[in-house]
């Protein structure tokens, strides 16, 4: 089989869609398939070289005069690869593949990470549209893709050919107990949210820090945020870390308090790493925390109930290692070799079954 994957970037920035790409590309090449990725370029072509898999240079930016030699570009790409799958993780990818499938013979697949997103519907365009949640699946079809064209395969990471065995990473030297967040600095993520539950709670447990890990547009901002209240000095913004596994084996909860997450790809790092775990209860979120039995789940956008979760786990040490315990319950189908499964029988199905 022969697969393209079309992606912005390959940068290694912490970026959810760029990662499941990666491995997915990878596993696929070391699984004996002929791969390749057409992208703008970045950190993981060295990787992506040592498993095998092309990389095509293809600049996406969404200028006019750029889309034009894009265009051209894809299609020179598609000339010389010739896919027999062209599998799409960003707009802008599914509508040159779509709009440039005419004889070709290839079939298209998007996945949809960011559905709340307007333009995700024209993640539709594609001949399969694999959800990376139930969540997400449901949303889409509500926009009117047609269910015979949804697919669920759940995200997971565990795996990865992008990172080494957790036993291999030295865990960081954090105040403890220490509550994490490792997410983009974006208002979406709820990080205004845990700022102000960890400042509420602050003052019962003096010993607790939060440690911010990642970065994003809205950084300032929580900083701003945090400099205001009396605890700024147990706010520690960390940036981001190419090994964030290092903060969360030295994690003791870790909290995901986003309003909109199509999965939360962290979740299962963070149960692996064995983290007590505290996460908003919206989109698949659940279904990353096994229907909330591997994590306390909460309302979206409610730092009252987030402040009122937190006090629970510290103050209640056997309540805390319970959590801890349950996260790390039934996490194979959080495994990259899962995902990987899954997304080749999508592909399998288009070569039998052409629409």
């Amino acid at each position: 089989m022969r697969v393209l994957h079309i992606l912005n970037h390959v940068q290694e920035i912490g970026n959810g869609i760029v990662n499941v790409a990666v491995d997915l590309a990878c596993l696929q090449a070391k699984a004996g398939h002929e791969v390749a990725i057409a992208s703008a370029g970045g950190e993981y072509e060295q990787l992506m070289a040592r498993y095998g898999v092309r990389h095509f240079k293809l600049d996406q930016t969404r200028t006019p005069i750029n889309l034009l030699k894009a265009t051209g570009g894809y299609r020179a790409i598609a000339q010389e690869f010739q896919p027999d799958i062209v599998h799409a993780h960003m707009m802008t990818g599914v509508v040159l593949a779509r709009a440039l499938k005419a004889g070709f013979g290839y079939a298209v697949v998007s996945t949809v990470h960011n559905e709340f997103q307007r333009s995700a519907v024209l993640m539709g365009w594609a001949d399969r549209v694999i959800a990376v949640s139930k969540a997400v699946a449901q949303s889409m079809a509500r926009r009117g893709i047609p269910q015979n064209k949804l697919r669920v395969v759940n995200n997971g990471t565990l795996g990865s050919p992008r990172t080494r065995q957790l036993q291999e990473y030295q865990p960081m030297l954090l105040q403890r107990p220490a509550i994490a967040t490792v997410a983009g600095m974006y208002r979406r993520k709820g990080i205004a949210e845990l700022i102000e539950a960890f400042t509420q709670i602050a003052a019962d447990f003096p010993d607790a820090y939060l440690y911010l890990v990642g970065n994003g547009p809205d950084r300032e901002m929580f900083e701003a945020q945090a400099q205001s209240t009396p605890v700024s000095d147990r706010i520690h913004f960390e940036g981001f870390q190419s090994e964030p596994q290092r903060y969360l084996l030295a994690t003791d909860i870790f909290v995901l308090a986003s309003h909109r997450e199509p999965f939360g790809l962290v979740l299962s790092e963070a149960r692996e790493a064995g983290c007590a775990i505290i996460a908003s209860n919206v989109d698949g979120i659940p279904e990353a925390l096994s229907g909330g039995q591997a994590g306390v789940l909460v309302p979206p956008s409610n730092s009252q109930s987030l402040a009122v979760a937190l006090t629970q786990l510290l103050s209640d040490p056997s309540l805390l290692h319970k959590w801890k315990n349950q996260a790390k319950n039934n996490l194979d189908y959080l495994s990259v070799s899962r995902v990987n499964e899954e997304t080749l029988a999508v592909y399998r199905e288009l070569l039998t079954y052409p629409s």
